[in-house]
């Protein structure tokens, strides 16, 4: 094996494989090892692949967005590879930046703390800090729970206008979960005008009884909502009186989460 051949392990595929994208991300990860681009014959020498096979597959993955082509004819990474790496990076960027702010909620406000991502109508839990670390809750990290009745799910929907709303939840049930559910898009969406304007949401029992959350927006460098830090507890733990201050602490909280994500009022 020559050193360029040495570049890409060929003999190290499985065998139940798909030829065709295993050929594909060899010729990924050749120019992504070369930021100034790469021609079909170079690429073809490396990876051992057949140059009218090599010209093929890159024709696929420039239609794509996944390589570019240079003036003068060669290769390199494509925006739609940097912006799905960039989206993996920002998610680590987002839990590492949050993690230490997670524990400060809780053990400033006594209350369990979360960090939420929307996964289409659904919100993800990414990170969770428990009062006591040996309770079990229901909602635990990388569980999807419905947005609609949500704190964190009000939070990171209010970035979207009625329109796009009506089409997130288009398919979505507005269940029932308790007598304070909201179960019409009509009230949601009054929902989210409240939401926009006071920059806060909050879960009063409407996911489960005797339960309150309450939830702030984090935005990135844009000034885009993309991940949304929550309080939650019991009614008692979360008396009505108290609503009012644990969102303010919660937006001070979150701004400064999104200033060290970049982001400028």
């Amino acid at each position: 094996m020559t050193e360029n051949k040495k570049e890409i392990d060929m003999h190290s595929r499985g065998s139940g494989a798909v030829q065709s994208l295993e050929r594909a991300l060899d010729i990924i990860e050749v120019l992504v090892t070369r930021p100034e681009g790469a021609g079909v014959s170079r690429i073809a020498e490396i990876t051992d692949i057949n140059k009218s096979t090599v010209h093929r597959l890159l024709a696929t993955l420039l239609e794509r967005g996944y390589v570019a082509q240079l003036p003068g004819g060669d290769y390199k990474v494509g925006l739609k590879l940097i912006e799905a790496a960039s989206c993996y990076l920002n998610g680590l960027e987002l839990q590492t930046e949050a993690r230490p702010y997670i524990s400060k909620i809780t053990h400033e406000l006594g209350l369990t703390a979360h960090l939420g991502i929307l996964e289409g109508d659904k919100v993800v839990y990414i990170e969770k800090m428990d009062v006591v670390s040996n309770i079990q809750m229901y909602n635990q990290i990388g569980v999807r729970v419905p947005a609609y009745c949500s704190s964190l799910g009000k939070c990171l929907l209010s970035r979207y206008s009625r329109e796009e709303l009506d089409e997130i939840m288009d398919e979505s049930k507005l269940r029932k979960m308790t007598e304070h559910t909201i179960t019409t898009m009509e009230d949601f969406h009054e929902e989210m005008k409240t939401v926009r304007s006071r920059g806060w949401a909050i879960d009063n029992e409407e996911s489960e009884y005797d339960h309150r959350c309450i939830g702030a927006p984090i935005y990135d460098y844009r000034g885009d909502i993309i991940a949304s830090i929550s309080a939650s507890g019991s009614n008692t733990a979360v008396p009505e009186d108290r609503i009012e201050e644990i969102a303010d602490y919660l937006k001070k909280i979150a701004l400064e989460i999104s200033e060290d994500l970049g982001y400028l009022q």
